[in-house]
């Protein structure tokens, strides 16, 4: 069994790709201007003209959030993110996992059940993947500031 006190790197670090992966993804559908993910559902046309923002906009925004996201899950696990004050860190963290969380949470339910948004099977079990790796660097990042006792 698995020492559970253990700090371990790798799901943060996969978890970065992830998120660079996603920018990527992002920035090829802004330079398209447009909404929808590489390998995702399509988007239909009249969706995409009733989107409150212009879609390369909303692409690069999304973009750079990704490259954000996975510079914050770096600091889980490097010396410099350990200068950050965990409180600060924790909430971070925490508006993350509502993001990731949520975003995971529809690709399961429409991959597995189908809620009409197109997202398969694939995508659900990508999105159990995604949160269990969250989980996982939460975890360590909390071990890892632990004070010892």
């Amino acid at each position: 069994m698995l020492e559970s006190a253990h700090r371990r790197r790798w799901p943060a670090y996969t978890l970065a790709v992830l998120f660079l992966g996603y920018s990527v993804g992002k920035a090829a559908f802004a330079l398209q201007a447009r909404l929808g993910f590489p390998g995702g559902p399509p988007v239909p046309a009249a969706e995409a003209q009733r989107y409150f923002m212009d879609p390369a906009v909303a692409q690069w925004i999304a973009a750079g959030s990704g490259v954000v996201a996975a510079c914050v899950i770096l600091a889980t696990v490097t010396r410099l993110g350990r200068k950050v004050p965990k409180a600060l860190m924790l909430l971070a963290l925490a508006v993350m996992l509502l993001a990731v969380g949520g975003g995971a949470a529809i690709m399961i339910v429409d991959g597995f059940v189908g809620i009409g948004v197109g997202w398969k099977w694939y995508h659900g079990v990508l999105g159990i993947f995604g949160i269990g790796l969250f989980a996982e660097t939460c975890r360590s990042y909390m071990v890892g500031t632990r004070r010892a006792t």
